[in-house]
């Protein structure tokens, strides 16, 4: 039998190899490992005979991984990775949190929020994936996701953060524009339409077809079309006046609070088509999940709090006056 295949390789040795391939030089991995250069070489060579073939050559005085070397650092980089981190939290001297949502969420939502819990809780270490993909959190190692889930589909948890709420949206600027007045459905075909298209959970996704179908409007148009791949570009283009987009609650709560953007078609142009979930993974550290959570639920809250405003406030009602009589001059 191959006696290659009854190795048994020790940890400290793979990781003074790890090292010493992430710098690809013996000198800087033994000054990492507070070891000497010789002990770092003694530990290559012992290596390279249990294995039977050379990790590293030189190339101009340089160290190069070979094939095998390069296979070996990737296999054992990762694995090493995953000892560390599963070692400190059975320890529980790291508290580390990761978090998944979809990309539009995370970057005008959740991101510009992050801030603020990092003061609250200083002692975690975050780690957020912004996916439109459904993520599976297990495998990838994700604590708590908040996905969106439409109407009538089945729900990962019985916890709603949310609703997913959609409606035209445009700069205040363009909705005052007399030229092209922005009050119904039917106005829209004097502007330019900013859509979002994308990939959902391996589905195209275009933000105005969505609205559109929502709400029963067939054969709608406007003048033209602007379309971009990610949402955070929709929403400067609106900001700059350039058309109409769909807007999002809660992703443009910040920006419909300080009136950057304004909703001109009021709450009769409001669809729901769903809403965002929290899912915690099994393997999660419920304490850092509890904080985060608790957090959540607080910032969720005060988006729901805040009034909501239409663009095209009703006029208020002329009362007729009554003309007012000249004075009686005094007989006296």
């Amino acid at each position: 039998m191959d006696r290659r295949r009854q190795v048994r390789l020790s940890l400290d040795l793979l990781r003074g190899f790890c090292v010493a391939a992430r710098h690809l030089s013996f000198t800087r991995a033994a000054r990492e490992l507070f070891v000497t250069q010789s002990a770092i070489s003694r530990e290559i060579k012992t290596l390279e005979e249990q294995l039977g073939t050379p990790l590293f050559h030189r190339v101009n005085r340089a160290l190069q991984l070979t094939q095998a070397g390069q296979e070996l650092y990737s296999a054992v980089d990762e694995a090493l990775a995953l000892i560390d981190a599963a070692s400190m939290r059975v320890a529980g001297a790291w508290r580390a949190l990761s978090v998944t949502t979809t990309v539009a969420l995370a970057s005008t939502w959740l991101v510009p929020r992050l801030p603020r819990f990092a003061q609250l809780h200083p002692e975690i270490d975050m780690r957020l994936v912004a996916s439109n993909d459904a993520i599976d959190l297990e495998r990838e190692h994700i604590d708590v996701a908040i996905r969106y889930v439409p109407s009538g589909a089945v729900t990962p948890s019985q916890e709603k953060l949310f609703d997913y709420e959609q409606f035209p949206v445009c700069s205040p600027a363009l909705a005052k524009d007399r030229t092209r007045p922005l009050r119904t459905p039917a106005d829209l075909s004097r502007h330019v339409l900013l859509d979002f298209e994308t990939v959902l959970y391996g589905r195209p996704w275009y933000d105005w077809q969505q609205w559109l179908d929502a709400m029963k409007l067939r054969g709608t148009k406007g003048a033209g079309w602007l379309r971009f791949s990610h949402y955070d570009q929709v929403i400067e283009a609106a900001l700059k006046g350039s058309g109409v987009a769909i807007g999002k609650r809660p992703h443009l709560s910040q920006h419909l609070r300080q009136g950057r953007l304004v909703a001109p078609l009021g709450a009769q142009s409001v669809a729901k088509p769903g809403a965002f979930y929290i899912e915690i993974s099994d393997s999660a550290q419920r304490d850092a999940v509890e904080l985060f959570l608790d957090w959540l639920r607080v910032e969720a809250q005060r988006d729901a709090k805040v009034p909501r405003k239409s663009a095209n406030p009703p006029r208020p009602t002329k009362v007729a006056r009554t003309p007012s009589r000249p004075a009686r001059r005094s007989r006296s």
